[in-house]
């Protein structure tokens, strides 16, 4: 498969998923965690389909589109491994939906971060709350959860 069909695989696959996850958790109190801002289309995307709900960004340094950046307030900017347990005291286990597009081209890097990673997030998960990430997690009390139409397998994982 060429590098393109699975890039338009991820994409599709990653707004179907945060689709059906923002929909599944929309009656859910607590923050929205997006981690990893990139160019900030994922970001713009969620605040979107998510009116009114609080998303908050982690990122290590702001490179995001102007019209993609979101505002001071909602920025977690640091290391992922020091903001996250920052915002899990802050907060507490709230997080509703959690969205990480986190890895980069290296597979086996991916992973070893993924099985890291894992770790940090789960707690921060509310009950019921919704995982959507890129790359397949290594989490202890959330299972891995069906994809819903439009997703393509093992371009989008949803854990809940």
């Amino acid at each position: 498969m060429s590098r393109l069909d699975k890039f338009i695989n991820r994409m599709t696959s990653q707004r179907a998923c945060l689709n059906h996850a923002a929909n599944l958790t929309s009656d859910m109190p607590g923050p929205v965690y997006e981690l990893g801002l990139g160019n900030g289309r994922t970001y713009h995307h969620m605040v979107e389909i998510m009116p009114g709900r609080e998303v908050y960004v982690f990122e290590r340094a702001v490179a995001s589109h102007p019209e993609s950046t979101p505002p001071d307030e909602m920025l977690m900017l640091g290391d992922v491994y020091e903001t996250l347990p920052q915002a899990l005291e802050r907060f507490g286990p709230t997080a509703s939906l959690i969205h990480a597009d986190l890895g980069g081209h290296n597979p086996k890097k991916n992973d070893e971060f993924a099985r890291s990673i894992s770790k940090v997030i789960e707690p921060m998960l509310a009950k019921g709350g919704l995982m959507v990430a890129s790359d397949r997690m290594y989490f202890e009390g959330l299972t891995e959860q069906p994809l819903p139409e439009g997703a393509v397998e093992g371009s989008c994982f949803i854990y809940g």
